[in-house]
């Protein structure tokens, strides 16, 4: 069996975020016929392992029993699970005031049932992320102190010590850069320098694509770049955002180093939507497209494959759950895969190379976005803004 470390360092293992909702809302779960037909479908892109964010839903246990499925109707298919337990604040997602000073009574529970999976599934859960973007303190209706993540990855370690969890599970938290000490000093706490020991590797967040907007330094066609060809503009500009995300992902890294602390980094969370009605579409920041988002996903690929990073790619297909209510908000499109099962624009060359002839999605064939017409697609794709 593979460990969490060997699968984590391995290239050609890629990874991927990933939720298999198709309806507005996730009281409609996906079956589990549903999970092992997405299953198939990322890897046959190379995808080895995957990540998953609660087990408050039946989801989670419903990707392990899928893939437990699959692998005894296919001895040779492989695929693992990182699997997430969400952490919050007393009074979260309540009209109460969400007290970030105190850990909400369901945490427990939802490290119980992340427990239970891991030993009912140890070939195929090789971590447990505890929280997802839940020190960020721009998670302000849940976000909780860094001491409360401290406690439960501890509990876990224990766990493993007394080996009631397999002993090469590893732990960790899933979380922007900032929260783990890149950013303002307002989180560089001893909670913090300890949880960063007590984990067996940083999950790390970065998100170029919401800077567009909220921190643009990066991000615009400067004026001695306006001779440029719009392409080239465009092309400039997503190196820029590889840029960006790099030396996030070296602030971590040279947090660590300050306060002696030397273990893996890889990224919990980076990705790119295509479409936008809001901050990131064509009145906003111009960032969402097909085109961007490919070159994003390539340039991504291409960097943290070549520096053994394991990069949790957000994620394999859209979720209109996210915003229900506005069909075009950002956080619906996300995926490398439409609802549908259309492959964007990044994986077109995929769909050439027949990597998911005879595989469908609800019963429709992979098929390209835009019929596949780069002419079509580039009728959307806007050039960044003058600086």
């Amino acid at each position: 069996m593979k460990s969490a470390e060997e699968i984590l360092s391995n290239p050609d293992y890629l990874a991927i975020s990933y939720g298999g909702y198709r309806a507005k809302t996730r009281d409609e779960q996906p079956t589990v016929n549903q999970l092992k037909e997405d299953m198939k479908i990322l890897s046959a892109m190379g995808i080895k392992i995957l990540r998953t964010y609660n087990v408050q839903l039946p989801q989670a246990s419903n990707i392990a029993k899928a893939i437990q499925e699959l692998k005894k109707e296919d001895p040779e298919f492989e695929m693992y699970m990182m699997l997430g337990a969400w952490i919050d604040c007393k009074n979260a997602w309540t009209d109460l005031e969400p007290d970030h000073n105190v850990e909400s009574e369901a945490n427990a529970g939802e490290i119980k049932r992340a427990v239970e999976l891991a030993n009912q599934y140890p070939e195929i859960i090789k971590i447990i992320a505890v929280g997802n973007e839940a020190m960020v303190k721009w998670a302000a209706s849940y976000y909780v102190q860094p001491g409360v993540i401290l406690k439960w990855v501890n509990h876990l370690q224990d766990l493993k010590k007394t080996g009631k969890l397999p002993s090469d599970l590893w732990i960790t938290s899933s979380d922007n850069f900032a929260s783990w000490g890149g950013g303002d000093y307002i989180y560089h706490t001893p909670d913090l320098t300890a949880l960063l020991k007590a984990v067996d590797y940083v999950s790390l967040h970065t998100y170029p694509m919401h800077d567009t907007h909220y921190n643009p330094v990066f991000w615009g066609t400067l004026n001695y770049e306006k001779s440029l060809t719009d392409l080239e503009k465009i092309d400039t500009a997503m190196h820029k955002s590889l840029d960006y995300a790099k030396s996030q992902y070296r602030s971590v890294v040279d947090y660590m180093k300050v306060i002696g602390v030397e273990k893996p980094v890889h990224i919990g969370e980076t990705g790119w939507a295509t479409v936008s009605n809001g901050h990131y579409g064509p009145d906003g920041s111009r960032a969402t497209d097909e085109y961007k988002s490919a070159k994003f996903y390539q340039l991504m690929r291409d960097w943290t494959t070549s520096e053994g990073i394991a990069c949790f790619y957000f994620e394999a297909f859209d979720e209109q759950w996210k915003d229900a209510k506005n069909p075009r908000g950002s956080e619906n499109h996300f995926g490398l895969f439409t609802i549908k099962g259309k492959a964007k624009y990044a994986l077109w060359d995929l769909v050439d190379q027949g990597k998911f002839k005879g595989l469908t999605r609800d019963g429709k064939k992979i098929t390209k976005t835009y019929e596949g017409k780069v002419d079509k697609l580039m009728k959307d794709v806007h050039v960044p803004p003058l600086k």
